[in-house]
C-alpha cells in the first residue's frame, strides 16, 4: 500500500463534507463499521461510553455505517445519525455509509484490512458467529482478511498506525484498557 499510516486517507463525512484523516494526527482512533439493525447494535452504548470517557484525552471514533451485511443499515446517513442520537445518545458523528469488502470497498478499509488481516477473537467466537449467520442464511467474510460482520473495530495509535483489529463480538468495554495503553493525552 502506498499510504504508510491512516493519515494518507480522506473519507466522506455525513452530509458530503470530506474529512482528511491527517487532521486527526496525535489522536487515538477507533474505526468501526456499524449497522442500526444488527444484533450488535447495542454496542453503540459502549462506544458512546468510551467516547465520553476518553474524548477529552484524544480519542476519536470513526463510525462508518455499512449496509453490506444482511441489509442491516437501511436509511440515509441522516436517518442513521438520528437513530443513534435518539436511541443511544451518541455524540460522536457518523461518517457516510460505505462498503468494507469487495470491489466497492472504501480505500481506507482496504488499508485497515491489509494492516490487520486478522482480529483478536478466539476461533470459537469466529466459528460461533459464522454458525449464527449461516442459521439465518447470511454470510460474512468471503475472502481472507475481509471484515466478518458489523461492528468490527480497528484501533489506531497516535502516530496513525493500525495496532489492533477486534472481532464484532468484542465489546467496546473490553477495549478500554488497550485504549489507555496508547498514551492518551
Amino acid at each position: 500500500m502506498e499510504n504508510k499510516t491512516i493519515y494518507g486517507f480522506t473519507v466522506k463525512g455525513r452530509g458530503g463534507a470530506t474529512l482528511d484523516l491527517s487532521t486527526l494526527k496525535g489522536k487515538v482512533l477507533l474505526v468501526v463499521n456499524t449497522a442500526t439493525g444488527c444484533g450488535f447494535t447495542p454496542q453503540y452504548e459502549g462506544l458512546e461510553k468510551l467516547y465520553g470517557r476518553y474524548r477529552d484525552r484524544g480519542l476519536e471514533i470513526l463510525d462508518f455505517p455499512c449496509d453490506q451485511f444482511g441489509h442491516q443499515a437501511p436509511g440515509s446517513d441522516d436517518e442513521i445519525h438520528q437513530f443513534c442520537a435518539l436511541k443511544y445518545n451518541t455524540s460522536f458523528d457518523q461518517l457516510s455509509k460505505i462498503e468494507v469488502n469487495g470491489p466497492g470497498a472504501e480505500p481506507l478499509y482496504e488499508y485497515l484490512k491489509s494492516e490487520r488481516p486478522k482480529d483478536d477473537a478466539p476461533e470459537a467466537d469466529i466459528a460461533g458467529l459464522r454458525e449464527l449467520l449461516a442459521k439465518h442464511g447470511l454470510k460474512g467474510a468471503e475472502a481472507p482478511g475481509d471484515i466478518e460482520w458489523n461492528f468490527t473495530k480497528f484501533l489506531v495509535d497516535r502516530d496513525g498506525n493500525v495496532v489492533k483489529r477486534f472481532h464484532p463480538t468484542t465489546t467496546p468495554e473490553a477495549i478500554a484498557a488497550e485504549i489507555e495503553e496508547l498514551h492518551l493525552l
